[in-house]
């Protein structure tokens, strides 16, 4: 059969990443939302080169999580049951990955702020504030996603703001 007919491997390859589209968990992405503004808060003093030390961090915070999550998702319940093969720990790893990819815009913020002028303090109130608004917009997508109405699409944005305020107050404390 020629290739990217119905049954061809490149057809099954994105029916296959459409499928996980369609199951797309954005747990991680908000999650990994917030553990980003809570890195730029707990950032406090940063040595001789701030940005790139804050970009570092966020991204290396990430994957110390991000590995950390995957641990926990094979060798919790699933050790019990059985080894993981590797089609199941591959799984585990790009399922937990919106940790990664949610450090990421933050991190791009902080890198960028010099082209707009912005001195280190800005800087990290930008990653701050990117990180927030990712963390409502992931929470959004995940209940759109779910097939929430318009009214509990509201309420989880409203709660994930909430939370991301709470941390802003957080960073507003330990700075003044």
């Amino acid at each position: 059969m020629p290739r990217g007919t119905a049954a061809g491997p490149a057809t099954d390859r994105r029916a296959r990443r459409a499928e996980r589209r369609a199951h797309a968990d954005y747990t991680g992405a908000v999650y990994g939302s917030m553990l980003a503004a809570s890195v730029v808060v707990g950032a406090g003093s940063l040595g001789s080169f701030p940005r790139t030390e804050l970009v570092l961090l966020l991204l290396l915070t990430s994957v110390v999580f991000w590995i950390a999550h995957v641990h926990a998702q094979l060798f919790g319940a699933r050790l019990a049951q059985r080894a993981p093969d590797r089609r199941v720990v591959l799984r585990v790893c790009r399922e937990e990955w919106p940790i990664v990819k949610a450090a990421v815009p933050p991190a791009a913020a902080v890198a960028v702020s010099p082209l707009l002028g912005l001195d280190v303090r800005g800087a990290l109130w930008l990653a701050l504030l990117v990180a927030v608004a990712d963390q409502v917009g992931w929470s959004v997508a995940a209940a759109r996603r779910a097939g929430a109405s318009r009214r509990l699409m509201a309420a989880t944005a409203s709660v994930n703001l909430l939370l991301g305020l709470l941390i802003v107050s957080c960073k507003i404390v330990l700075t003044h």
